[in-house]
């Protein structure tokens, strides 16, 4: 008979090894045909990792052997000949409950049933066979290499997450979160309480994972990041996972931090698993999320963890730009009044800066300027259009009152810090305090383009939002969608447009349903974050008119787009082509007959350029004649001969 591969007794720990020995004796005296000393019940030390098993699980002794049994056969070359020979079968190698009952003291039934800590914990593998006590036993691996003193998580539950991130230093604030959450459970432990889910809510995944992990740390738990979407969704595979974190509790005290992310796509029968995953699971479980969770059964305290503080901030970003800070010439309260980032943001950035420093010869406060908005674009770019600003006041035609708000915008955008937290007026909430703006005016009016001039004025991203694309016809579905919009932009303080506001604005309708109901509550959410918003918000609208006056009362700023004029449409045409663009008598005055706005004036530019080099010529008024023609005719509009007339000669 050929014994199964093995490792011999002096690779294990000596106790484990004695402990072994013990069972192998067992054995022997049941095969050996020549009378053999029966060994007294096993009164050696166990190794500290069977003793912490045999508490942990509560194994009775009969139990404890039979895990020493089946370690027997992994690890001693003695022990499958002797449970064949035992057996009177040369094909049985291996250990079964039967061979068990025979061989083992204190024997008794109750460890064979599904409800025992053997099976109930997974401890064994019962194989293949055709009875119960007959099939072979296996010793579940993970429990082979923790009686060995190698301990991991289990395999089955790898694939599920991740270990969360080593500890990292927490700011003040976040700290004192972190005991907060370790002392409700502590508090429950003491009080021999059902131990609490933890619901952390937070807009900041990277803080929330490092404030969860810090409150296991305090309590001595090992923190594993869980994606809900990773759980199965199908019952008897979940009841089996949800065991296995149970053991993992007990065998390694892991914590599971069960990750929410509200933006990923979800299996329609995970809302139920989750829910069953977390009420049947006893064990140490924080839910990270987004926003706050219903009730379960299980008592949920949830805690909410915001952004580190504006002081925090600042601290962070002068230990992480040491010894560069003080040549920033003030760069760090400008970036604190713009950028909202976690300690870990901060400190990658400011990495990126210490590279970059080494290559580019831009000033450093230039160079982390453009690494921050770089850095908290990726989050928006999934949720919104972002537009490359270029364009400066030169290429703005308005009137002068128009001009002025818009230098307003500019103003309080680059002083709100100082007016808000200096000055004192954040102290009284943030509700009023975003910057909001409505541009009103005809397609075409420059609204767009003002935007723009003002990103590129105050070196900020702007992030165009189609609200007609937004609002969804099922209820909350809209809400959902503007919150994801400012939740990213929240990190980064970038211009928000929100174009065609008339999909989602109009007059205060009576409610007479359940529609009319939620289609005033989607445009007060809506008002709602521009207010909290710390950027600045920006909703555009041809028709100003269809916009209830109580709304039109939250918006700080409106500024009317006019149809330009035949002079501003002649300003429009002298700013309208670049420098270095060849024109040949082009008569601004006449061109402004065509009673356009300036966007259309751009296209038939643009348009009269590409037909012009076609040419191999500059750009000449006959090229700007086919322009307009082929403009007019998107327009659906006649192109008068008094709108070009003399043009060419």
């Amino acid at each position: 008979m050929t014994s199964s591969p093995a490792i011999t007794p002096t690779t294990a720990t000596p106790s484990l090894a004695d402990a072994i020995a013990y069972i192998r004796q067992r054995l022997q005296h049941y095969t050996s045909p020549e009378p053999v000393t029966l060994p007294s019940p096993l009164s050696l030390p166990l190794p500290a990792s069977l003793a912490q098993l045999c508490h942990q699980f509560r194994l009775s002794p009969f139990e404890r052997d039979i895990l020493l049994l089946c370690a027997g056969i992994e690890l001693d070359a003695d022990f499958a000949p002797l449970c064949a020979i035992a057996q009177a079968d040369a094909q049985r190698p291996y250990a079964t409950f039967s061979l068990a009952l025979v061989v083992l003291p204190e024997a008794h039934w109750h460890a064979f049933t599904p409800q025992a800590a053997l099976r109930r914990w997974r401890l064994v593998e019962v194989g293949a066979g055709n009875a119960l006590t007959s099939s072979p036993l296996r010793l579940d691996e993970q429990i082979l290499h923790y009686l060995m003193g190698d301990i991991h998580l289990n395999q089955h539950l790898v694939q599920l997450g991740a270990i969360a991130p080593p500890n990292t230093p927490l700011v003040s604030s976040h700290l004192q979160l972190a005991e907060q959450l370790a002392n409700t459970w502590y508090l429950a432990a003491q009080s021999n309480s059902t131990l609490p889910i933890l619901q952390l809510c937070s807009k900041d995944p990277t803080s929330q994972r490092a404030i969860a992990a810090a409150a296991c740390a305090q309590l001595n738990l090992k923190p594993y990041l869980v994606s809900v979407t990773t759980l199965p969704t199908d019952s008897p595979t979940l009841l089996q996972v949800q065991c296995l974190w149970e053991r993992e509790y007990w065998l390694n005290r892991v914590a599971v931090l069960l990750e929410w992310d509200e933006l990923s796509p979800t299996d329609p029968k995970l809302p139920a698993a989750i829910a069953q995953f977390i009420d049947l699971t006893p064990t140490p479980i924080i839910l990270l999320t987004q926003t706050r969770q219903r009730q379960h059964h299980r008592p949920l305290v949830t805690f909410e963890a915001s952004s580190p503080t504006k002081a925090e901030q600042r601290s962070l970003w002068e230990t992480a730009l040491n010894p560069i800070a003080p040549t920033l010439n003030g760069q760090i309260e400008h970036l604190v009044s713009h950028f909202n980032f976690s300690a870990a943001a901060i400190h990658a950035a400011s990495l990126k800066l210490h590279i970059h420093t080494t290559h580019e010869t831009a000033p450093a406060h230039t160079q982390l300027w453009q690494i921050c908005r770089t850095q908290s674009r990726p989050r928006l770019d999934e949720l919104a259009q972002r537009i490359e600003a270029s364009v400066t006041w030169e290429d703005l035609v308005l009137p002068e009152q128009e001009r002025q708000v818009l230098r307003d915008v500019a103003i309080q955008l680059k002083h709100r810090t100082q007016v808000y937290e200096q000055w004192g007026f954040g102290d009284r909430g943030q509700r009023g305090l975003g910057i909001s703006a409505l541009f009103a005016g005809a397609s075409g009016t420059g609204k767009t383009l003002a935007a723009e001039v003002l990103a590129n004025e105050l070196q900020l991203d702007l992030y165009r939002i189609d609200l007609s694309a937004v609002v969804s016809k099922y209820i909350g579905e809209t809400e959902k969608n503007l919150g994801r919009v400012f939740d990213a932009a929240d990190v980064s303080g970038v211009i928000l447009l929100f174009d065609e506001a008339d999909s989602l604005f109009g007059k205060r309708s009576e409610v007479k349903d359940s529609h009319d109901r939620y289609a005033n509550m989607e445009v007060s959410y809506l008002l709602q974050r521009m207010e909290a918003y710390r950027g600045l918000a920006i909703l555009t609208t041809n028709l100003k008119g269809s916009i209830d006056q109580a709304f039109l009362r939250r918006i700080r700023f409106i500024v009317q787009f006019p149809f330009p004029d035949a002079t501003q449409r002649a300003e429009i045409w002298r700013r309208v082509f670049p420098k270095q663009t060849p024109t040949q008598d082009l008569d601004p005055v006449k061109l402004a007959k065509l009673n356009i706005a300036g966007g259309n004036i751009r296209n038939i530019a643009l348009n009269a350029a590409f037909i012009a080099a076609a040419d191999n010529q500059p750009i000449q008024m006959t090229h700007l004649l086919q322009a307009a023609r082929s403009e007019y005719v998107k327009l659906e509009r006649p192109l008068t001969d008094a709108e070009v007339k003399g043009w060419v000669g």
